[in-house]
């Protein structure tokens, strides 16, 4: 399993890394798309769309199945990645880098302290 150390963790799988302009981009972790296999369309949320951490908020199928992505902080939406659209698999390709799924412009910057490290959250996979 391949979890990046500068990157923080939600327990429903998604990655979460803090850009310069404070803003945070969020994907899957490797764990997560190594579960639902080959992923064949991908559904991100709305740009300026207000959310809250732990809302549904996108949605990644794959030939076995359907998996809400959770918002991890609350804020607005800044960006989603249209690349995304054509090349859904991009989220098994490139999971931390052109898998990446939508940014949000966070509200509270203190709940990216709630989120897990990698280490935290590799425990929390293998133990559960």
């Amino acid at each position: 399993m391949n979890l990046p150390e500068e990157l923080k963790y939600a327990a429903s799988h998604e990655w979460v890394r803090l850009e310069d302009d404070g803003s945070v981009t969020v994907g899957i972790s490797d764990h997560a798309q190594e579960q639902l296999g080959d992923v064949v369309f991908v559904e991100v949320p709305e740009i300026d769309a207000e959310v809250a951490s732990g809302d549904a908020i996108a949605v990644v199928e794959s030939v076995k199945t359907a998996s809400d992505i959770y918002a991890p902080v609350s804020g607005i939406v800044k960006a989603v990645n249209e690349a995304l659209v054509d090349g859904p698999e991009l989220v098994n390709d490139d999971v931390y880098g052109e898998g990446w799924l939508f940014s949000i412009e966070p509200r509270n910057p203190l709940e990216l302290e709630e989120l897990l490290s990698a280490a935290n959250y590799e425990n929390s996979v293998t133990a559960g």
